[in-house]
C-alpha cells in the first residue's frame, strides 16, 4: 500500500542528544523508516517550548501549515499540536491532519489546565495516532473521541545485543527523563528500604526539564545516604547508552503514568528483566514470552513499598532471576521492528490521503 508524501511535523529538539525523549525517538526512527522504505516524506521541525510555545514559535508553525498545498497529509506530533488549537484547528478543514500523541498533555504533572486545548484540537483531526492499545482506549474515553478515529501505532524496538551484566543481580538500571511522572523518588524510597542489600542504580535521563525535581530528588537521595549509590547520570545516547545496558542485570522504572514505557522494550531487546510500575500501558508492553512467563515483577505505581517488595524478590531470590532472564530472552524473539511501527502508520495515513471530509 501506497501513501502521498507525508509532511511529518516534530519538535525542533527532536535530534537534540542533551535533551532525548521517546517521543523524539519515535519521531526519529518513523522518519527513517519511511525514507528507507522509499515512502516520500518531508520532515518539518518546529523550534519552541512545546507544548507551551512562545509568539515566535506559534508564529512559525502557523506559516509552516499555511505553506502546506490543500489535501496534504500532515502527521503531527501532539506536543507540537496539542496546546495550540488556535492554530492547528482552522487548517484541519484544508489539510488532512493526523495526530500523533505520545502522552496525553494532561498526563504530565502540572498540565491539566492543557486538557482543553489538546481536546479541541484531536476532536478536529481527522486521525488520532496512540502508541499502545492501552493508550487508544484511554483516549477515547477522556476526550469523547469516535472510535473510528483513533489507531493504535505502537513504537517499534531496535535489535540489540543481549546485556552480559555485572554479577547477574545487583547492576540495577533505570532510564527515564528525571521528572514527577518517571517516579524517581518512589524508586528511591523503594531502594532505601532494601539498602541492607548490594545493588547500585544508575539514573540516565535528561536532568534539566524539571530542575526544581531535580533538586529535591537529589536531596532524598542523600537523606538516604545513598549518595554512593544511586547515581543520575544525566542523558546518554549511542554507544554510551548501549555500554550502560550492556552492563545492567535488571532494568527498573517507576513512572506515576506511561502510555507505552519504550525502555521497557530496549531493556527486552537486550535480554533485561525489567522491575516496572503496572501503570497505564507498561503491562502491555512487558508482554508475555510465548510460554505465557511474564519477563519481569510489576508493583502498583506510587506505592515503594510495593517496589521494595519487588526489588528485594530480585535481589535475594536467585531462582526467580533465572526464571526472569529466560523470559526475558524468550519475549525478545517477539518484539517487533520499526519496519512494522511505519507499516502500521502508512496504513492509517494511506486511509487518510484517499478521504474527503
Amino acid at each position: 500500500m501506497t501513501v502521498a508524501e507525508v509532511c511529518v511535523v516534530v519538535p525542533g529538539d527532536v535530534d537534540d542528544v542533551a535533551a532525548p525523549s521517546g517521543g523524539n525517538h519515535y519521531d526519529r526512527r518513523l522518519c527513517e523508516e519511511f525514507a528507507a522504505s522509499g515512502r516520500p516524506v518531508r520532515e518539518l521541525a518546529v523550534p519552541g517550548e512545546w507544548p507551551r510555545p512562545g509568539e515566535a514559535a506559534r508564529a512559525g508553525l502557523a506559516r509552516m501549515l499555511a505553506a502546506l498545498p490543500a489535501g496534504s497529509v500532515v502527521l503531527l506530533d501532539g506536543l507540537v499540536a496539542c496546546g495550540v488549537p488556535e492554530i492547528v484547528v482552522p487548517e484541519t478543514r484544508r489539510l488532512k491532519v493526523a495526530v500523533l500523541v505520545h502522552l496525553p498533555l494532561a498526563d504530565e504533572p502540572g498540565q491539566a489546565d492543557l486538557n482543553a486545548a489538546e481536546r479541541e484540537t484531536l476532536e478536529a483531526a481527522a486521525a488520532v495516532i496512540a502508541t499502545s492499545s492501552w493508550a487508544k482506549e484511554h483516549l477515547i474515553a477522556h476526550h469523547g473521541l469516535e472510535p473510528s478515529r483513533v489507531h493504535a501505532v505502537a513504537p517499534g524496538t531496535d535489535a540489540a545485543p543481549l546485556a552480559t551484566g555485572t554479577d547477574g543481580a545487583t547492576r540495577l538500571l533505570c532510564v527515564a527523563s528525571v521528572t514527577p511522572r518517571k517516579g524517581h523518588d518512589v524508586l528511591v524510597e523503594a531502594l532505601a528500604a532494601v539498602a541492607h542489600l548490594p545493588w547500585r542504580c544508575e539514573c540516565v535521563g535528561p536532568l534539566r526539564r524539571d530542575p526544581g525535581h531535580v533538586t529535591r530528588l537529589r536531596q532524598l537521595i542523600a537523606r538516604h545516604g545513598l549518595a554512593d549509590r544511586v547515581h543520575l547520570e544525566g542523558p546518554l545516547t549511542g554507544k554510551r547508552l548501549d555500554d550502560a545496558y550492556a552492563d545492567a542485570d535488571l532494568a527498573v522504572l517507576a513512572s506515576r503514568a506511561e502510555t507505552y514505557g519504550m525502555v521497557v522494550t530496549e531493556a527486552l531487546a537486550r535480554g533485561l528483566p525489567v522491575v516496572a510500575t503496572s501503570v497505564d500501558g507498561v503491562p502491555g508492553t512487558l508482554g508475555h514470552a510465548p510460554d505465557g512467563s511474564v519477563p519481569g515483577l510489576l508493583a502498583p505505581p506510587d506505592d515503594p513499598a510495593a517496589l521494595a517488595t519487588a526489588l528485594r524478590r530480585w535481589l535475594v531470590e536467585p531462582d526467580l532471576r533465572g526464571r526472569l532472564r529466560v523470559a526475558a530472552r524468550e519475549r525478545r524473539a517477539t518484539l517487533a521492528g520499526w519496519d512494522d511501527t511505519a507499516r502500521r502508520m502508512a496504513t492509517v495515513l494511506s486511509r487518510l490521503s484517499r478521504e474527503t471530509r
